[in-house]
């Protein structure tokens, strides 16, 4: 949108150089490029914070560890073999009449497979795997939530140059007036204090442009620091000045937020690790059966290969052992009672996630609609504002009308064309909030 400025009457001719050259460095201040700055799209941005972000490298590495502690649970299935070689110094002084060699070395070759453990290795692989999918579903809420701080961050800043260019705009119109109020009053057809209104919003206007313009600075500097970028580095976003609206209802929004929404995939997930905690709980009521197989090996020499003394060389065994601890003064008990609270615990913890995720999807929803129904309303009293401004300033100038008429126009225009770049730009980011409450990701 353009802005137009009025022209200044025969009467005031360095009104028109102060406009002349208050348009001049409006467009080369507020609208050239920066030299050596970065140009991103919103696109770019995106691609840049989910790259550089180091929450999503702490979440690639928590995936790493569940996978790890999901593959360490796997390998509980699975037989174990272990080995011994040990060596003996007898006394033979104790041994007097039997022949046994004073130097014995001896070699154990193990293989132990437990049968059962009333189902606590499959549980623990449950929940391991089960841990798995929950890190990976945690990765995926960190990478939506640094594309929404992408793109608030992106519209945020471009709210707030727009915000600087309606600033400048004001200071150019009131240094216009101030210099009419000032030439009127010299040759006597206006009181003092017309002059000494239009210098002090003049004052306040140029103190509005330095807070835009810091708050455009410290805009950038966030989004520096979300690119991982220093902090002062040049920054030059690309707005492609596209309003697409949401026609959608909120039952579709809650809908989509039901089916998409990841917060709520790791609330079931965590009511499903409770529930096999609490069969785990369980493993105290059931015995364990293990079977071990052990290959010896004897001599008196270093190879364990017979000797004086030793009238086997080789042997083994096998074993089957079945153990049932039945009486542990109601540990068992107390354990699984402890671990139904915690499966309860979590049923309410996933109905006050999804109670949270409803609202959140509702607020941003009615944020979106109410910021893109501003839009289409004061879209049009913009025009009717800059009409009224430039009509106040001519009477003015014709002196049919006051000083403060012009000032009020004025002020109208600029609290006008504030609400509309807020309302524009908030739309964008309620909308993009909306898209994080449904759980959907859009990167653009």
């Amino acid at each position: 949108m353009k802005f137009q400025h009025p022209r200044a009457g025969g009467r005031d001719r360095s009104g028109v150089g102060r406009i002349l050259s208050g348009l001049f460095l409006f467009m080369f201040c507020g609208l050239a490029p920066v030299a050596g700055a970065d140009v991103f799209t919103l696109e770019a941005t995106i691609q840049q914070a989910l790259d550089a972000n180091l929450g999503l490298k702490v979440s690639g590495k928590e995936i790493d560890a569940a996978r790890a502690i999901r593959n360490i649970r796997r390998s509980e299935f699975l037989p174990t073999f272990s080995a011994a070689y040990q060596y003996s110094r007898i006394d033979m002084s104790s041994r007097a009449g039997v022949v046994v060699p004073e130097d014995e070395y001896t070699f154990v070759g193990s293989i132990h497979q437990p049968l059962f453990d009333g189902f606590s290795r499959l549980n623990r692989f449950r929940i391991a795997k089960l841990g798995l999918d929950a890190a990976e579903l945690a990765e995926q809420v960190e990478r939506q939530d640094v594309i929404f701080g992408a793109k608030e961050l992106f519209f945020t800043i471009l709210k707030a140059r727009k915000l600087v260019e309606v600033a400048q705009q004001a200071v150019v119109q009131l240094e216009a007036h101030k210099d009419a109020a000032h030439n009127f009053y010299k040759v006597g057809m206006t009181p003092l204090n017309d002059f000494l209104e239009a210098e002090v919003e003049l004052a306040n206007a140029r103190q509005t442009l330095i807070t835009a313009r810091n708050r455009v600075e410290i805009a950038k500097s966030n989004l520096n620091r979300l690119l991982h970028r220093p902090v002062n580095a040049p920054t030059r976003l690309e707005d492609d000045g596209r309003l697409v609206s949401f026609g959608k209802d909120l039952e579709f929004c809650l809908a989509e937020a039901e089916a998409n929404r990841l917060e709520l995939k790791i609330a079931r997930m965590d009511v499903d690790i409770a529930r096999r905690e609490k069969d785990l709980g369980k493993q105290g009521y059931y015995p364990s059966v293990d079977v071990q197989g052990n290959y010896y090996r004897r001599g008196s020499e270093w190879d364990v290969d017979g000797g004086s003394g030793i009238d086997d060389a080789s042997s083994w065994d096998v074993t089957a052992v079945a153990r049932w601890t039945f009486w542990e003064w109601g540990k068992t008990r107390y354990t699984v009672e402890e671990k139904h609270s915690r499966l309860i615990q979590a049923r309410y913890e996933q109905q006050a996630i999804r109670d949270q995720v409803q609202l959140e999807v509702k607020q941003a929803y009615l944020n979106a609609k109410e910021a893109e129904q501003n839009i289409l309303t004061v879209r049009q009293a913009v025009e009717q504002a800059r009409e009224s401004f430039r009509i106040s300033e001519e009477r003015y100038k014709g002196q049919v009308a006051t000083s403060t008429d012009v000032l009020d126009a004025q002020t109208l225009l600029t609290r006008t064309m504030s609400t509309y770049y807020n309302a524009l730009y908030d739309f964008k980011i309620f909308k993009a909030a909306l898209f994080r409450a449904m759980g959907l990701e859009v990167l653009g």
